[in-house]
C-alpha cells in the first residue's frame, strides 16, 4: 500500500520525517519566507486575488519575475480597493521555498520522491493511462479537477476527459461546495447564477444570510450588507455560531444544525397565515405554489420552534420582517448548502422569496455566495461529471451532437454522464478505477471521513497529481507535475454576482513549471491522441469555450477579453446573436437576471425564468433529519467551516507565514456550558471523536455557538484534520457531502498530541 512522503529538498527545522509525513510542515516554516519589497517594482498588474468567489480586484507589484507586493485597485467597481487579510498577504506564495520547480516520481517510502524530468515525467504518464485504459477500459481512469482554475482550464478538463480520454469519470471539487445551490437554483429557476448584482444589497429594507460566515468566508460582502444597514436596512442571520456578522445584526436565529427547512418552512407558513404574499407575481410568473402552501401548513410556530431550537418570537419577528418588506435581498452558502437534504434547504429559501415576489427588480434579490476563486465559472463548461460546456447535459442527445460538433468528434464517441467525485473514491477503493489524475484538489484534507480517501488513493495503480505545492494529497502520487499560480497564466473566471473577469499574467512559471492547460496538452500528444489539444494561448481555448457555450444556459459568446476589460467584467448569459427585435445583450452583458420582459432562449419571450412558459417552479420541501444525528454515545452535534485566515484545504494559506501566524492550529470552539460539563478549560487539549476518527486539537470556550454544538475548521490536514471525523453521506440530487452535521463526542485529552512538542519547540 502506498505511503504519503514529503517532498525531498523541503526540510522542515526542527521536524523528525515521520512528523513531517503525520502533519505537514508548521508556522515556523510558513513564516520563513520573506520577500524584499524595498526596492521599485517594475510592474503593476491589474488581476484578482486568488482565494474566495468574490475575486476582489487588486494590483500585483512585479520586480524581477517575481511578485513583491500587492496594492488596491480602486476602480474596480465590486471591492473597490478594499481587501480580506488573504488578499493582502497573498503575493507570498509565489516565491516560497515550497514551491514545485520540477516533476517528481515516487520512490521507495524511505527517501520519498526523487526528481524527474518534465519530459520524461509526462511520457510516464501517458504510458500509464495507455496501460490503464487498453487493459481495464476507458472509464478505468478517472479525472479529478477543480473550481479555482480559469474557465479556460476547467473546459479543457471536461474537453480533456470527454474527448481525450474518453472516460466517464470526471468531477470536480465544486462538488463539495456549490452543487446543492447549483441544483436547488435549476430546479426553481432554470439557470445557475446569482440573480443580482451586490450592489442590490443596498437598496434592500431586509437582508437576511443564512449559513454564511461572511465576515470571515466574504468580507467584502459583509460591507455591502453593512453598507444597506446603515441605510436602514434590517439585517437577519441564521447561523448556529453567532458570527462577526451576527453581532451586529438586527436579529439572530440559532438554528439546530441540519434544521434550516424547517425554519424556512415555518417562516412561509407565517407569510401564507399573515397573507404576506405577492399575489400577483405568484400568479402571473410561478407554478406549484398551492402544493408548496399544503406542505408547510403544518409547520406552524410552535413546531418550527421546537424542530430549529429557536425561539418562537423570533421566528415570528423574522416572517414578520421579511413578510412586510417592500424590498429584500437573501443570500445563503454553504451553511444550508452541506447536508444530505442541502437541495431542500435551499429550496426552502426560494420558495420564501418567491413567495414575496422580491426578484428579478433592483434591491429585491436571491443570491449563493460562491465558495472558491471560480466557483461560478467551473461549474459552467464541463467539469462536472453530467455536464458539458454552456451548462448542457451530457446525456441530452441535442447537447451532445452540438457540442461533438464544435469538437469534430462523433456524438457516439462522448462517454455518458460519470459519478461524483467521492463516488470516484469509492470506486478507486473497490478497484474499478484503476488511475487518477488530479489538479487542484486536495482530497486527503477536503473529503469527508478521509482516512477512507487516504486508503482509496493508497489502492490506486496509478495516480498523477499536478499542483504548485506538494499538498497532503500529492504525497500519496505516483507523478506529481508542477503547475501554476494564478498570477503565472492567464485567463478568465466568473466572480460570485455571474461577472467575468481577467485574470493576467504577472511572472512566468519558475524551472519546469507549466500552464497547467499547457501540461494537460502534453499528456494529451504523448497519448497520440491530440486533436484538439493545439492550442497557443489561453484566449484562443477561449474563443472556442465561447462557441462551445452558444445557445446553452450559459451562454458566453458574446464575450471578448476587451469587452471585459472595458466594463471592468461581464455578466453571462452574453450571446453574440439574439433574434430580429431582440436587443442585444448591454455592454456589460446581464447584470440581472429575471428581470420582466427580458429575453433567455429557453422561455423565447414568455417570462423571464429559464423554462419553456417563463414560470419560476416552487418546489415542495419535507424536512428530513441529518443522516446521523445524536445519541447516547454521541451526544455533541459537530459542525465545520473556515476561518478568516485560510482557505479550503489550506494548501496555499497554511504557507503564507502572517496568516499562519494569526491561525496556526485548528481549535475545537465550544460553548462554557458545554466545557463546564465536560471539565474542559481555554486552551486543553481535547480529544475530539466520531464514528470514523479522532482528532486531538486544542479547546477554545466561547459564548457565541449553541451548547449542543462544537466547531471545528477544516484547513489542516494529517491528525489535525476535521474531516476525519465528518460522515460521507451525500445528498442524493447535489451529491455535496454532509459536512455541516456529524454526530461526535468530546473529552479532555489524556495526553498533547505528538506535533505539540516539535511546535513547542519552535517557539
Amino acid at each position: 500500500m502506498k505511503q504519503p512522503t514529503h517532498a525531498p529538498g523541503l526540510p522542515v527545522p526542527g521536524l523528525d520525517v515521520e512528523t513531517i509525513r503525520e502533519f505537514g510542515p508548521h508556522r515556523a516554516y510558513a513564516s520563513e519566507l520573506r520577500v524584499d519589497t524595498g526596492s521599485e517594482p517594475e510592474n503593476h498588474v491589474k488581476t484578482h486575488c486568488c482565494f474566495c468567489g468574490q475575486q476582489c480586484g487588486l494590483k500585483l507589484k512585479v520586480r524581477d519575475n517575481t511578485v513583491v507586493g500587492v496594492e488596491p485597485w480602486y476602480e474596480f467597481p465590486f471591492n473597490r480597493g478594499m481587501l480580506c487579510p488573504k488578499g493582502v498577504k497573498r503575493y507570498l506564495q509565489q516565491a516560497h521555498p515550497d514551491r514545485l520547480v520540477s516533476a517528481y516520481e515516487r520512490a521507495d517510502t524511505s527517501s520519498g520522491f526523487r526528481k524527474l524530468g518534465y519530459e520524461e515525467a509526462v511520457a510516464r504518464v501517458a504510458r500509464a493511462i495507455e496501460r490503464i485504459q487498453s487493459e481495464h477500459g476507458r472509464d478505468a481512469f478517472a479525472v479529478l479537477s477543480g473550481a479555482s482554475l480559469t474557465t479556460e482550464k476547467t473546459y479543457l478538463m471536461g474537453k480533456f476527459a470527454h474527448m481525450c480520454l474518453r472516460t466517464a469519470n470526471i468531477d470536480y471539487n465544486g462538488r463539495l461546495c456549490m452543487v446543492s445551490a447549483a441544483a436547488g437554483n435549476k430546479k426553481a429557476f432554470g439557470i445557475d447564477r446569482a440573480a443580482n448584482p451586490w450592489s442590490d444589497i443596498l437598496g434592500a429594507e431586509v437582508v437576511l444570510v443564512a449559513g454564511a460566515n461572511v465576515a470571515e468566508c466574504a468580507p467584502i460582502t459583509t460591507n455591502y450588507i453593512w453598507q444597506a444597514r446603515e441605510q436602514g436596512a434590517k439585517v437577519i442571520v441564521v447561523d448556529p455560531r453567532i458570527t462577526p456578522l451576527a453581532r451586529t445584526c438586527d436579529l439572530f436565529l440559532p438554528v439546530k444544525p441540519g434544521r434550516d427547512t424547517a425554519l424556512f418552512n415555518g417562516i412561509l407558513h407565517l407569510m401564507i397565515e399573515n397573507d404576506w404574499l405577492d399575489h400577483d407575481f405568484i400568479e402571473s410568473s410561478t407554478v406549484g405554489f398551492d402544493k408548496v402552501a399544503a406542505e408547510v401548513k403544518a409547520w406552524t410556530p410552535r413546531r418550527t420552534a421546537q424542530v430549529t431550537g429557536i425561539a418562537e418570537k423570533s421566528i415570528r419577528q423574522a416572517a414578520e420582517w421579511w413578510g412586510q418588506a417592500k424590498t429584500s435581498f437573501l443570500m445563503h452558502a454553504r451553511g444550508i448548502e452541506h447536508h444530505s437534504h442541502g437541495v431542500q434547504n435551499v429550496l426552502s429559501t426560494i420558495n420564501v422569496v418567491l413567495a414575496s415576489g422580491r426578484i428579478g427588480r433592483k434591491g429585491c434579490g436571491y443570491a449563493t455566495i460562491t465558495g472558491q476563486a471560480n466557483g461560478q465559472g467551473g461549474r459552467e463548461h464541463g467539469q462536472k461529471c453530467d455536464q458539458l460546456p454552456g451548462g448542457r447535459d451530457l446525456g441530452n442527445p441535442e447537447h451532445r451532437a452540438y457540442v461533438a460538433g464544435v469538437w469534430g468528434m462523433s456524438p457516439d464517441d462522448l462517454p455518458q454522464p460519470g459519478v461524483d467525485a467521492y463516488e470516484i473514491m469509492r470506486k478507486a477503493h473497490s478497484g474499478e478505477i484503476k488511475g487518477l489524475l488530479s489538479i487542484c484538489f486536495n482530497p486527503v484534507v477536503s473529503l469527508p471521513d478521509n482516512n477512507f480517501v487516504r486508503e482509496a488513493l493508497s489502492r490506486l495503480d496509478f495516480f498523477v497529481a499536478i499542483d504548485f505545492f506538494m499538498s497532503e494529497t500529492a504525497r500519496y502520487a505516483d507523478v506529481v507535475l508542477p503547475g501554476s499560480l494564478q498570477e503565472e497564466d492567464e485567463g478568465t473566471v466568473t466572480q460570485v454576482e455571474g461577472r467575468i473577469i481577467r485574470i493576467q499574467k504577472a511572472v512566468t512559471p519558475p524551472g519546469d513549471a507549466r500552464a497547467d492547460w499547457k501540461i494537460i496538452q502534453d499528456i494529451a500528444q504523448a497519448l497520440g491522441r491530440p486533436q484538439g489539444f493545439a492550442f497557443e494561448s489561453a484566449r484562443q481555448i477561449f474563443d472556442e469555450l465561447r462557441v462551445a457555450s452558444r445557445g446553452g444556459v450559459s451562454d458566453y459568446s458574446g464575450v471578448t477579453y476587451e469587452r471585459i476589460e472595458e466594463n471592468f467584467g461581464v455578466f453571462w448569459p452574453c450571446p453574440d446573436q439574439t433574434p430580429e427585435g431582440v436587443p442585444p445583450p448591454a455592454p456589460e452583458g446581464t447584470v440581472r437576471l429575471f428581470e420582466p420582459g427580458s429575453w433567455n432562449p429557453v422561455a423565447k419571450g414568455n417570462g423571464p425564468f429559464y423554462f419553456p412558459d417563463g414560470r419560476a417552479r416552487f418546489l415542495v420541501t419535507p424536512y428530513q433529519p441529518p443522516a446521523e444525528d445524536i445519541d447516547a454515545d454521541y451526544p455533541i452535534i459537530l459542525t465545520t467551516g473556515r476561518v478568516v485566515s485560510h482557505f479550503l484545504s489550506g494548501n496555499q494559506t497554511r504557507r503564507i507565514g502572517p496568516l499562519v501566524d494569526h491561525a496556526p492550529e485548528p481549535k475545537c470552539e465550544l460553548h462554557p456550558r458545554l466545557a463546564n460539563k465536560l471539565g474542559i478549560v481555554e486552551g486543553d487539549w481535547v480529544t475530539v471523536e466520531s464514528r470514523r476518527g479522532t482528532c486531538t486539537i486544542k479547546a477554545t470556550v466561547v459564548s457565541t455557538i449553541r451548547p449542543d454544538t462544537v466547531f471545528v475548521p477544516y484547513h489542516w490536514g494529517g491528525r489535525k484534520s476535521a474531516n476525519q471525523l465528518t460522515i460521507s453521506a451525500q445528498d442524493p440530487i447535489s451529491k455535496i457531502p454532509e459536512y455541516k452535521v456529524c454526530a461526535v463526542r468530546v473529552r479532555k485529552a489524556e495526553t498533547a498530541p505528538k506535533y505539540a512538542s516539535a511546535l513547542e519547540a519552535q517557539q
